[in-house]
């Protein structure tokens, strides 16, 4: 853990992990120049990933209406920089165009607005649909749910290295590497079930993904610390 105080907060709920393998030529031009890929058994792997946000705030204000809570859907992959593994996001998107903006100033990250509806019954049943428009339209529309009890998973299987990140990378407009520790509890993880109607969210980056992920997760809440960005490189 770092030494300094985390210095924003944050809840992650209903959340899904999907994954795809993907060939490593495809991800590496998409990767800057300081990181390197990182593969699990020669296999490079895309994670999209829809949940909503909720208690987003900086230390020590409270949650604001309108503000604080929020859907979000991140495209991503896994990298390290010296041995340190983290995440690299290709894109965000959030329907709270504030958290956008302010998620591209402070941290640089490829966030864009989005139109978003999510919807969860008693069952946990979640139905989740986001459109971006612009230059780069990207779209998901699917419905998912838990199956199976909580589980934790274990250090060097292909479930731990997907999901248990606690350091994100990001560049500024100046081509320099910043990172910033993520910290929270280890997943409670649910097998889960996914009808997926579209997904169009890997299609910005050139690459067509298979309509059935290859593994799923769920996770019905973590709790999050954010650290301020760090220079690296």
């Amino acid at each position: 853990m770092p030494t300094k105080p985390w210095a924003w907060r944050q809840s992650w709920r209903n959340l899904l992990f999907a994954h795809w393998p993907v060939d490593p030529s495809l991800l590496s031009p998409l990767i800057p120049p300081q990181l390197k890929l990182q593969e699990f058994d020669g296999t490079a792997w895309l994670g999209v990933v829809p949940f909503e946000m909720a208690g987003v705030m900086r230390r020590p204000l409270p949650d604001l209406p309108g503000i604080s809570a929020f859907p979000e859907i991140n495209v991503r992959t896994y990298v390290e920089f010296d041995g340190r593994p983290g995440v690299w996001f290709l894109s965000l998107d959030a329907a709270n165009r504030l958290a956008v903006f302010g998620a591209r100033q402070l941290f640089h990250l490829p966030y864009y607005f989005a139109a978003m509806d999510v919807s969860v019954d008693d069952e946990n049943v979640v139905t989740y649909f986001t459109k971006r428009a612009g230059d780069t339209p990207a779209s998901f529309s699917a419905r998912y749910w838990p199956t199976g009890p909580v589980r934790l998973t274990d250090p060097g299987t292909l479930d731990h290295w997907l999901t248990e990140r606690y350091c994100l990378y990001t560049l500024n407009r100046r081509g320099r590497l910043f990172s910033a520790e993520v910290h929270h509890p280890q997943w409670p993880l649910r097998q889960a079930l996914l009808t997926l109607r579209e997904n169009t969210m890997a299609v910005p980056f050139g690459i067509e993904l298979p309509e059935a992920p290859t593994l799923l997760h769920y996770s019905k809440r973590v709790d999050v610390v954010v650290w301020n960005l760090q220079l690296l490189k």
